[in-house]
């Protein structure tokens, strides 16, 4: 079976947390939203995966800002500060007893008075849950890596759909994992309009070639913070690293290839389109891997 950088290790505590759901701290089983609000309907919203680690939530500033200034580039008010929305998240972890968690925060336009579009149907403040969950990534696959497959379904332009978004709307991206699994790989390869790498499904791609890091020119992708953080540790460590246009063929010469994510980290990609990189972690790929865990410890301690 087909596994995936977002796999976790099953934990039963999970069943018990309280989520949440607009300031009120609610069961799982008993947390709702209405079939109105705008993030089931339309996928009207954006939103951050979060990483806890011993009790703090790392790299919060960065995701913050990308939550804010997605919803300011929507036109959406969240309805409540950015220290409020501090105070909430850390209430809810701390509610549930977790010093470390995945959290999903998702903030959505509210609800509407009927199935329409047109966000002047809105007729409730913002709609903001915060789940989160005992969540590891699966040492398998941590230390063994995922295969990609390249897909058909194309990054767009910002005119069509601005991938900086971290919206609800994600379709193009679950229509690409769709053709990825069912290629018998774990994650889709996604290229841009040019032809040009642009990006994984879920996570961000890079390459290892004669001891340089490549990602790509980012045009095409979400900023991402983990992305962000492991060009950081490259510069900080004297590791050179390009953000840069390349192609499928440049990929398939690599040494290593690995993806970056907040939930798993720093996570080798073993193979591309049948091309085998790496049996497992490659020696650049497990330098970083130790720089990035160095970076969270000293982002928490901050």
């Amino acid at each position: 079976m087909a596994k995936g950088t977002h796999d976790y290790v099953e934990d039963p505590r999970n069943q018990d947390i309280l989520i949440n759901v607009n300031g009120v701290l609610t069961p799982r089983a008993e947390a709702v939203v209405s079939v109105f609000d705008s993030g089931f309907m339309l996928g009207d919203g954006v939103w951050e995966g979060l990483r806890v680690h011993k009790g703090r939530i790392a790299f919060l500033e960065p995701h913050l800002d990308r939550l804010f200034e997605g919803a300011k580039a929507i036109g959406m008010d969240l309805g409540i500060t950015r220290a409020a929305l501090v105070e909430r998240l850390y209430e809810t972890i701390e509610s549930n007893g977790m010093t470390a968690c995945h959290i999903r925060l998702m903030v959505t336009r509210g609800i509407r008075s009927t199935p329409y579009q047109d966000p002047r149907v809105v007729i409730s403040p913002a709609t903001i849950v915060i789940i989160p969950e005992y969540k590891e990534a699966l040492p398998s696959t941590v230390e063994n890596g995922i295969r990609l497959f390249t897909v058909h379904v194309r990054r767009g332009d910002p005119a069509v759909q601005d991938q900086k978004l971290n919206s609800h709307s994600k379709l193009n991206c679950i229509t690409a994992c769709i053709q990825a699994t069912q290629a018998g790989a774990d994650e889709a390869l996604m290229l841009d309009p040019h032809g040009f790498v642009a990006t994984c499904n879920s996570t961000h791609f890079f390459i290892v070639r004669k001891g340089e890091v490549w990602t790509s020119s980012g045009d095409y992708c979400l900023g991402g913070i983990t992305r962000t953080n492991v060009i950081r540790i490259c510069r900080e460590n004297d590791i050179p690293v390009r953000e840069k246009n390349f192609s499928l063929t440049d990929v398939y010469g690599a040494e290593e290839a690995f993806v970056t994510g907040t939930f798993a980290g720093v996570v080798p990609a073993t193979e591309v389109d049948g091309r085998v990189l790496t049996k497992g972690r490659g020696p650049m790929v497990e330098r970083l891997e130790g720089l990035y865990k160095a970076l969270i410890e000293r982002d928490v301690a901050a």
